[in-house]
C-alpha cells in the first residue's frame, strides 16, 4: 500500500457550477492523505459548508484557511455577519466538521515526507505590496480605481470591529509571530495561507495594481526566519513553482472556469506538498 499524502489545492469557486462538479468529484491518492485548502472556497456559508463537509469525509484531515471571498458578507445572506464575527462563525463551521483552522494547534504530519507540522494562517493583507510609481496605500488605491482594477473587498470584506483590514491584518500577524515563537521543537514547517508570504510571485500579475490585495511585506522573512519545508498558497490564479531562498513556494489555486480552461494541458488538481518524496500521477 501506497504511504499517505499530503496534498493541497485552494480558490475551489464552488459557486460555478463547473468547479462545483470538479469538488464533488475529489477523492484522496491513497488511503490517510490528507488535504489543505488555502482559501476562496465559496462565498456564501451554504457552499463553503458544503464543500469542506464533503472533502472532510473523504480526506482523512483536511485543514483550511480563509480566502478574501469566505471574508465577504454577501447580501441577503443569514447570518448577516461581518469582520471578525464572520471569521469566528467560519472557524465554529470548521470544528463542527472536523476541519483544522488557524485558530487550532499546528498538526504534525507524519506520512511520506514527514515529519513537518502543518502551520494554517490567517494574516490578511495590508496595502505593502504597492505598485511601482504608487507609493502610498492612497496613491495606488486611485490608481486601481482609474484604472477599473478594484477587489471587491473594497465593497465586500469588511474589518469589524477593526477600523481597517490593515490593523487587522497587523493584529492577526502579531498574533500568530507569538504562536510561532512559541514552538518548541526543530520540526520544519509548511505554511498554509492565502496570500504569499513574500512579493515576488505577485510581479506576474497581469494588473500589477492588483499586488496591493495580496499580502503583507510583515511575513517577507518567515520563509527563512523560521525552518520551512514548503510555503503554500492560493488566491492569485496562477498555478505554479517558484522558490525563494531554496525554499519551495506552491500556487494551488483551481481558480474560475474561464481561467482553468484555457490552460494548456492537464494539470493534476491536488498538488503534492511535498514532492520529493514522489510524484502524483498526473503531474
Amino acid at each position: 500500500m501506497s504511504e499517505s499524502r499530503l496534498l493541497a489545492v485552494s480558490d475551489l469557486h464552488v459557486a460555478y457550477p463547473e468547479n462545483r462538479d470538479i469538488v464533488d468529484r475529489l477523492k484522496p491518492v491513497t488511503p490517510g492523505d490528507w488535504l489543505l485548502v488555502a482559501g476562496d472556497v465559496g462565498e456564501r456559508l451554504a457552499d463553503i459548508a458544503w464543500a469542506l463537509g464533503l472533502l472532510a469525509d473523504r480526506f482523512e484531515r483536511v485543514v483550511w484557511v480563509p480566502g478574501n471571498h469566505e471574508l465577504w458578507s454577501p447580501p441577503n445572506e443569514t447570518p448577516d455577519l461581518r469582520g471578525v464575527a464572520r471569521y469566528d462563525h467560519l472557524v465554529r463551521m470548521c470544528r463542527n466538521l472536523g476541519v483544522l483552522t488557524p485558530e487550532d494547534d499546528y498538526p504534525l504530519w507524519e506520512g511520506a515526507g514527514g515529519p513537518v507540522r502543518i502551520v494554517p494562517l490567517f494574516l490578511l493583507y495590508d496595502y505593502t505590496f504597492l505598485p511601482e510609481g504608487h507609493p502610498t496605500k492612497a496613491a495606488a488605491l486611485a490608481h486601481a480605481h482609474d484604472t477599473g482594477v478594484v477587489c471587491t473587498d473594497e465593497y465586500m470584506l469588511h474589518p469589524d470591529p477593526y477600523p481597517t483590514r490593515e490593523a487587522w491584518c497587523r493584529a492577526r500577524v502579531e498574533l500568530t509571530e507569538r504562536r510561532l515563537v512559541e514552538l518548541d521543537d526543530d520540526v520544519p514547517l509548511v505554511f498554509v495561507n492565502h496570500y504569499p508570504l513574500v512579493r515576488e510571485p505577485t510581479d506576474i500579475l497581469r494588473y500589477p495594481q492588483f499586488a496591493q490585495w495580496c499580502g503583507t511585506t510583515a511575513t517577507r522573512d518567515w520563509h527563512r526566519r523560521y525552518r520551512t519545508a514548503a510555503m503554500i498558497y492560493g488566491h492569485l490564479h496562477i498555478p505554479r513553482v517558484t522558490w525563494y531562498d531554496g525554499v519551495r513556494f506552491e500556487e494551488v489555486s483551481l481558480g474560475y472556469p474561464r481561467e482553468w480552461k484555457r490552460r494548456p494541458g492537464t494539470r493534476q488538481l491536488l498538488r503534492d506538498v511535498l514532492p520529493e518524496s514522489g510524484v502524483l500521477p498526473g503531474s
